[in-house]
């Protein structure tokens, strides 16, 4: 964080000192579990009771709308009284961030979130001070740190901005102001909270609203659900990332290679041959995206090229391992959607070459209501793209099973509650001609513990 003295807050939130001398403070925080560091200005609605848990904080800095006699309030905490806490905390946001004229990328989509912000931080980093969300850390709770880790050295900022529910991306656009906006692709997910696709569509184009009027959205322009978002409302540049002719930024003769994709992308008159880590068409819309934001700030496609060859795949996310009984293992456990699905089923056919595949899918979660249709269009992937022996793991996970038998899927099913029989299942049935996917949950203790063993060899 930028530095700032309690004189400045008092002026940008118009609060009042009410106790206190001049602190210089260097972190913030709105909620008391928050505050993890001396010189800290804590934000706050409720009373505080227990200053013993604090003590080892102080000095402390205290922004409420709450009266506190001089006897409740330790000597070591400033007190700055207002009229309204929340709307304190608020001119303190847009103070900060209005500090810095710097890009700030908001990356969303259903999957591909992570690794296009990993890619675009790897390949950024020789180039400028970067600032990041931490691997999937995107919470809404996590939004006030990220944007106060922005300092005055800082030179770009990528930010990861999740959607479990509408309003997400509002709330994360009010805190960082992105200047370059991304959305990776959109399935169907949280729909516990969205109720329905179109509400989760909905709620992923709020990135149009929340980047600065003259920035850039990057699209997937051949995403179908993406389409459905109302661009004209946005006034600023709009780069479209595929492989079809018309797109800004297009891929183009992908083949799967010793470690990663190999492709070539098309730009303007030009085009450069690409590598990339990682398995799976997927992996080349994500780094395109990533390619489209590096050179919207100023960087070559041959120095993005260039970095992308060291970046390292990101843990749990199709990664291929020698398995059990020298078979292949494709760990795919970071998440689960229908869209993460299907791109790990393309992956796993391309790499068979003839070997039998066995797929083991767990639970698809936070579908709410959605959860049984959710698990039937699962259960059609896997018809459609086919597999040679088919492992659910979890009650609902059942479905998919039960549903891709009565689409015609002829090929044995086997059904667990948990990973036990699984275990001794595969014993039997894999061999050195075998690959294996397994796809779960991060969440997911049950298949995080199979996919571990799954990659010791017996």
């Amino acid at each position: 964080m930028k530095p700032l003295s309690v004189k400045q807050l008092c002026t940008i939130i118009s609060g009042e000192l009410v106790q206190g001398e001049e602190v210089i403070i260097q972190y913030g925080a709105y909620r008391l579990k928050q505050v993890k560091h001396k010189n800290t200005v804590l934000f706050i609605e409720k009373r505080i009771v227990r200053w013993e848990e604090l003590a080892t904080y102080f000095p402390l800095v205290l922004v409420t709308e709450l009266s506190y006699s001089f006897r409740e309030l330790p000597q070591q905490v400033t007190l700055i009284q207002v009229k309204r806490s929340e709307e304190a905390f608020w001119k303190f946001i847009n103070y900060y961030r209005n500090q810095f004229q710097l890009p700030v990328v908001a990356i969303t989509g259903t999957a591909g979130k992570t690794t296009t912000k990993e890619m675009v931080k790897h390949i950024l980093t020789p180039y400028k001070k970067v600032t990041a969300t931490q691997l999937s850390t995107n919470s809404r709770t996590a939004f006030l740190q990220y944007l106060l880790s922005i300092e005055e050295d800082t030179e770009a900022a990528v930010f990861e901005t999740a959607v479990g529910a509408p309003g997400d991306l509002r709330r994360a656009g009010a805190y960082f102001k992105p200047t370059i906006g991304i959305i990776t692709n959109i399935g169907a997910h949280h729909l516990n909270y969205c109720k329905t696709l179109e509400g989760y569509i909905e709620a992923k184009g709020e990135m149009v609203d929340i980047i600065d009027p003259n920035g850039t959205l990057i699209v997937n322009a051949e995403d179908g659900n993406t389409k459905k978002i109302d661009l004209q409302k946005f006034s600023g540049n709009i780069i479209r990332i595929g492989k079809d002719a018309s797109c800004d930024f297009r891929a183009s003769d992908l083949k799967y290679g010793v470690n990663g994709m190999q492709f070539k992308v098309h730009h303007g008159q030009q085009h450069y041959d690409i590598q990339v880590p990682g398995f799976g068409e997927h992996q080349v819309y994500n780094a395109l995206a990533a390619i489209a934001v590096v050179v919207e700030m100023g960087l070559t496609i041959p120095e993005a090229a260039q970095q992308l060859q060291t970046f390292k795949q990101l843990n749990k996310q199709l990664q291929l391992f020698n398995g059990m009984n020298g078979a292949l293992l494709l760990d795919d456990t970071w998440s689960i959607t229908t869209t993460s699905l299907s791109a790990a089923l393309d992956v796993l056919n391309a790499l068979a070459n003839r070997k039998k595949r066995v797929a083991i899918i767990g639970t698809i979660t936070d579908v709410g209501s959605w959860g049984y249709t959710i698990h039937e269009q699962a259960g059609e992937l896997i018809y459609k793209k086919g597999v040679d022996v088919l492992i659910t793991v979890g009650e609902h996970a059942k479905i998919m099973g039960d549903y891709a038998v009565k689409l015609g899927f002829q090929q044995p099913v086997y059904s667990f509650k948990n990973s036990i029989l699984v275990y001794d299942l595969l014993k039997d049935i894999v061999d050195s001609n075998t690959i294996i996917l397994i796809k779960g949950d991060m969440y997911s203790k049950t298949m995080i513990e199979l996919a571990s063993k799954l990659r010791k060899k017996i």
